[in-house]
């Protein structure tokens, strides 16, 4: 179990759904142009890994349109 440090406070998130949302929207369309998963912007983890996750979606979904217009 973590320290009661490191445990985020209820009223003092360090991200919301809100931002979760938002930074997967920017992972799945830096996917659908292709931008490399260096360029993935957040420090943090949970929204690190969110941006992550719509880029890998956004990169499928290229995938699967070149395909189709191939």
């Amino acid at each position: 179990m973590a320290p009661p440090e490191a445990i985020p406070k209820e009223d003092d998130p360090q991200w919301s759904l809100e931002s979760l949302n938002k930074a997967y929207q920017q992972g799945y369309m830096a996917g659908l142009t292709g931008s490399p998963i260096s360029n993935q912007p957040h420090a943090a983890d949970v929204l690190a890994a969110a941006w992550e996750a719509g880029r890998d979606d956004g990169e499928e979904q290229y995938q699967l349109l070149a395909q189709k217009t191939a």
